[in-house]
């Protein structure tokens, strides 16, 4: 039996990210970069105005104060992505719009509030100073400019600088095809009609939903039946996937085919259990070169299995730096009893209360109980050498959601 730890680095030493794609600009939101982005221009390309306002020279406006006003003659004016026609010589000033360009001459805006329209005229009530609401040229982003490096995150505000650079396609790792296939013939699809002698296929449902939601595609193979014929036909029909997850079947039972018919398909076994509560029957290998997850058919270790195993697998596949779930520290409000020898993930309800996190478990921990994953937004990891953890201690927790994330209230200082 092997360690998770052993486990984990084992199967990340497998993995490789996959190729790049060139896809659309908002195709591309929470993906990550496959290439470098350089500026082709300056950002923005021109001196422009950061007021409603007139561009003015600002020794023009020594001493102007609300009593005594400097008085400049109004020469344009310049609305946003219109190109001034004329110089703004002493004595003068032009009309100005946020966006616009600084006309030659100019080197202040002074903001409309401190001015007040005189027919052709216009009187100034305060000071400027030289640049004063002036945005330069290249003063965002610089012409040759390593702007956004490969391996960043697409968020919205690099959709928006690359939109600004005039990038509407652009490079980024490919997501990867996932296959997943239940065993069982206890097991009947979600739109069948039940027997009261079979259940629901969830991991199917379950697994789908946890691909997604790290960002791979997923791809139903469906039921394979406790047939050697049958799940030979559905290892085979998913050797056009990028990894390829199977629950049920990798147990000791005699109709637990399911390691027998990965290695006769063409995969190399590398190992089949794992020192952990819940999900000790994982196995992992690689079929045809396609990395092969073999998880328990209890619904909570499938689930479990996949976030400690598969997931971090996906996100390196689509060139994510940072593969693994937080980990937090947080007072344990109960007692809790484990075996020793493995490591246990306890599922868990963390709360951040009176400046500290405080976890409690979701109740019965059963790996059949699917309930206890819906309440948890954590997990408790009690290490393989310890035997219990105490109401009190200080444990270490898992965040599997982002629930923790988001406040009812906004928290403003």
């Amino acid at each position: 039996m092997i360690t998770v730890e052993d486990a984990l680095n084992h199967i990340l030493e497998k993995i490789v990210p996959l190729g790049l794609e060139k896809v659309s600009l908002l195709d591309a939101l929470g993906r990550v970069l496959g290439e470098d982005i350089y500026a082709r221009r300056n950002i923005p390309p021109k001196d422009n105005s950061a007021m409603d306002g007139y561009a003015l020279r600002s020794q023009d406006t020594v001493g102007a104060t609300g009593e005594t006003p400097v008085i400049l003659g109004v020469i344009e004016d310049i609305p946003a992505g219109h190109i001034p026609r004329k110089s703004v010589e002493p004595g003068t000033a032009s009309r100005i719009m946020t966006g616009a360009p600084v006309p030659e001459g100019a080197d202040a805006v002074i903001r409309m509030e401190d001015t007040e329209k005189d027919g052709q005229r216009v009187k100034v009530y305060a000071q400027t100073k030289q640049g004063q609401d002036i945005r330069y040229a290249g003063e965002d982003v610089k012409k040759g400019e390593l702007v956004i490096p490969r391996g960043e995150i697409i968020r919205p505000a690099e959709v928006g600088m690359l939109a600004a650079l005039g990038r509407s396609f652009i490079y980024i790792h490919q997501r990867p095809l996932v296959a997943i296939l239940s065993t069982g013939d206890e097991l009947d699809d979600i739109d069948e009609m039940p027997s009261p002698w079979k259940i629901i296929s969830s991991n199917s449902y379950s697994l789908t939903a946890q691909v997604m939601d790290c960002g791979g595609i997923p791809l139903h193979i469906g039921i394979a039946k406790d047939t050697r014929e049958d799940l030979i036909a559905k290892f085979r029909a998913a050797l056009r996937a990028d990894i390829i997850i199977s629950s049920g079947g990798v147990s000791v039972g005699d109709y637990d085919l399911v390691k027998d018919i990965m290695e006769e398909v063409g995969n190399a076994m590398e190992f089949w259990r794992v020192a952990m509560r819940p999900g000790r029957p994982l196995a992992f290998g690689a079929m045809e070169g396609i990395p092969v997850f073999g998880l328990p058919g209890n619904p909570v270790s499938s689930m479990i299995s996949f976030e400690q195993f598969i997931r971090p697998s996906i996100l390196k596949m689509m060139g994510h730096k940072d593969l693994f779930r937080r980990t937090i520290k947080a007072l344990l409000h109960e007692d809790i009893k484990k075996s020793k020898g493995v490591k246990h993930f306890v599922r868990a309800m963390v709360k951040y209360e009176e400046g500290m996190y405080t976890v409690s478990t979701t109740g019965e921990q059963g790996s059949g109980i699917l309930k206890s994953m819906v309440r948890a937004n954590g997990l408790i990891i009690l290490p393989e050498d310890a035997a219990s953890a105490r109401k009190g201690d200080e444990v270490t927790v898992q965040l599997i959601d982002t629930s923790l994330a988001q406040t009812a209230q906004p928290g403003y200082p």
